[in-house]
């Protein structure tokens, strides 16, 4: 059986979820996940059903007949195919962790995407990615070129056909004119220090002031620089008996968790941006499943 998922955002209003499910069923449709959220202040309503089609209903059919109940709640809607894998292109400069870290859940297939390129505008992971079969795109950017060097990003990205990019510890700040044109689909992690410690060695301020928790924030790119909308965080413990080596290496680790869980949110379509937050629904079962082992 064909699976899909189906993904709302309308203004709040009474019969919503009784409409759905009524049309999926008189599809020939099994609801097998469902998630909503109705956000009182705001009066938006959110939504995400996983179903399968019975009947052989395609994903045509289904959007085409569903447009008479999108008109009526006034909604913003989409299908999906769940088979079809998200393109995804990742951005990287001399960190190399957390694109290790998604480069092995991609392989697995504990992170279901079609990785269609990486950018750096360094040569160190160059081998890395080629050993993947994984094209590797050198944009070097100065202050000089950064318009230049910007637009060839962006070509790289559109000729892949991408989907989404992954800013993977890629330390250069993005235009307002490309944050505006991939609104909604970039990105990035960085530490949870901000706004406390800012600049170079933030694990080193933060070991020398003493702090107990380490964090990291994944969140959508915006103009504001590392204050778009949140989408993944985490904290581990630190004590005052580790080295500010230590932070930085737990530190580490835990901004390629918290990647790799908002990447996989974004490509099952769980996240939807309300105003200068996010509706982040629970994954469905089995979509952590891998496929192999190493």
């Amino acid at each position: 059986m064909q699976g899909y998922a189906l993904t709302v955002k309308c203004p709040s209003a009474r019969g919503i979820v009784a409409a759905i499910s009524a049309y999926l069923t008189d599809l020939g449709c099994n609801i097998t996940d469902s998630a909503q959220y109705d956000d009182l202040e705001t009066g938006h309503f959110f939504m995400r059903v996983s179903f399968r089609s019975e009947t052989g209903a395609s994903l045509e059919d289904l959007s085409t007949g569903f447009a008479k109940i999108g008109t009526a709640f006034d909604m913003d809607y989409e299908f999906h195919d769940e088979a079809v894998k998200m393109k995804v292109i990742i951005m990287v400069s001399r960190f190399g962790h957390c694109l290790n870290d998604l480069l092995y859940r991609w392989r697995i297939g504990a992170l279901p995407i079609d990785i269609v390129g990486v950018i750096s505008n360094h040569t160190e992971y160059q081998k890395v990615v080629v050993n993947h079969d994984i094209p590797f795109h050198h944009v070097k950017v100065t202050p000089d070129n950064k318009p230049q060097a910007e637009a060839r990003q962006m070509e790289i990205v559109e000729d892949a056909g991408a989907d989404l990019i992954v800013l993977a510890r890629y330390m250069q700040v993005l235009s307002n004119e490309m944050c505006e044109k991939m609104s909604g689909r970039i990105i990035n992690i960085h530490h949870s220090f901000l706004p406390s410690f800012k600049g170079a060695n933030p694990y080193k301020q933060a070991y020398e002031r003493g702090v107990k928790l380490i964090g990291a924030t994944s969140h959508y790119v915006t103009a504001d620089l590392d204050e778009g909308p949140i989408i993944e965080q985490e904290t581990v413990r630190v004590t005052h008996g580790q080295s500010a080596g230590d932070f930085v290496s737990l530190g580490r680790d835990v901004e390629s968790q918290v990647l790799a869980r908002a990447v996989h949110a974004h490509i099952h379509r769980r996240v939807f941006i309300n105003g200068n937050k996010t509706v982040v629904f629970p994954a469905s079962p089995g979509s952590y499943a891998s496929e192999r082992m190493g």
